[in-house]
């Protein structure tokens, strides 16, 4: 048990510094939403992983024999991921940037920042595929037993969670340098 411990952490902690959308939607939630925005779009980014965990442990197999036969599939996610920066990279901030923060900051709509951390890692199909693979790697040296599934994939997804909490406190002492158009350009 320990050792599935001390081998989830390192993989926690490297997720968590996967560069890709949810990394950089995170980083810009702290910045203009603020801390209780960023927890809560980044416990829908881990309800999505805990549901691509799910479905890639009931279904590694066959699962992955279809994505292998089906690369469209990637990509329609890709596709969808790169509108999103597009719509995001084209809206122009209407105001100054300390009206923006306060306005932002007063309407947060933390269920529609559960939403969208959820499905912005949900719509990414290469997710799914990191699940899987790290699934098929890791089940024989589990033993394909459940327990010890749920203890590694637990410790995992809590180091990340823990990791992404001290990212979300970092970015906000970079307030002042990230201002709204420079998120947008970055």
């Amino acid at each position: 048990m320990i050792d599935d411990i001390q081998a989830a952490i390192p993989l926690g902690f490297f997720l968590s510094f996967m560069i890709g959308p949810v990394f950089f939607v995170l980083i810009e939630t702290s910045v203009t939403k603020g801390f209780r925005a960023a927890v809560v779009f980044d416990l829908g980014v881990i309800v999505a992983d805990v549901f691509f965990i799910a479905l890639a442990y009931f279904s590694s197999f066959q699962l992955l024999e279809n994505l292998s036969n089906q690369p469209g599939l990637f990509v329609f996610g890709g596709m969808i991921i790169t509108v999103y920066g597009i719509i995001i990279f084209l809206k122009k901030p209407k105001k100054t940037t300390q009206q923006a923060n306060e306005q932002i900051s007063d309407k947060t709509n933390y269920f529609g920042m559960f939403i969208k951390g959820f499905l912005i890692n949900f719509i990414n199909i290469g997710v799914l595929v990191f699940w899987l693979v790290i699934i098929i790697i890791t089940g024989p040296t589990l033993e394909n037993n459940l327990n010890r599934f749920v203890v590694f994939f637990s410790t995992m997804i809590g180091v990340y969670f823990f990791t992404d909490i001290v990212k979300i406190l970092l970015a906000k002492q970079l307030k002042k340098k990230l201002t709204p158009i420079r998120i947008i350009k970055l």
